[in-house]
């Protein structure tokens, strides 16, 4: 089940929902609009295989930093954080929506879901579009469709991004599995 902003407002009244910073418009229809953080991660062009068993250094592959604008060149592929931390509780997961509007500027996210119980802010791949798009952190970039299971999770999520701040890069780099 879709949980309903009448839902979703009466979670986070009990506290089993956490949204921090919670703004008047995050709250929406059937989700919540989650605002960009200024953290980024570009992909690095290299002619190096990253091998999941002898990966290196992280900095091989990824150029990481902060800004107040964040430029998506065409076809890049990026990582990105909400500005929001959320923590949902062990019987509600979250399917990740790129807003429609930045949706509409060709950009694109993979199929991303949030298990249940999971606690942190979000890293987001993104996909730039056929022709370079500014982002500015604090605007409304993602929308997130809370689905109350069945029942709750046996096992909710308890993995290596557990309570991350920022992007996160892969668990496949010792320096950033925390």
């Amino acid at each position: 089940m879709i949980l309903s902003d009448r839902d979703i407002r009466g979670l986070l009244a009990i506290g089993d929902l956490v949204v921090n910073p919670l703004s008047g418009d995050t709250v929406r229809e059937n989700g919540l609009d989650l605002r960009l953080g200024r953290g980024y991660c570009r992909f690095r062009s290299t002619g190096r295989v990253l091998d999941p068993r002898a990966p290196g250094e992280a900095s091989d592959f990824y150029e990481c930093s902060e800004a107040d604008e964040i430029i998506v060149g065409p076809g890049e592929h990026m990582l990105l954080h909400t500005l929001e931390y959320i923590r949902l509780p062990s019987y509600v997961a979250g399917l990740v929506n790129l807003r429609s509007t930045w949706a509409r500027t060709g950009i694109y996210i993979p199929a991303t879901v949030v298990d249940a119980g999971f606690e942190g802010q979000l890293t987001i791949e993104v996909i730039g579009s056929g022709f370079p798009v500014k982002l500015y952190p604090g605007d409304r970039f993602l929308h997130l469709v809370l689905v109350k299971l069945q029942s709750p999770a046996e096992n909710p999520y308890k993995g290596r991004y557990q309570g991350q701040r920022g992007v996160r890069l892969p668990k496949l780099f010792a320096e950033n599995t925390g």
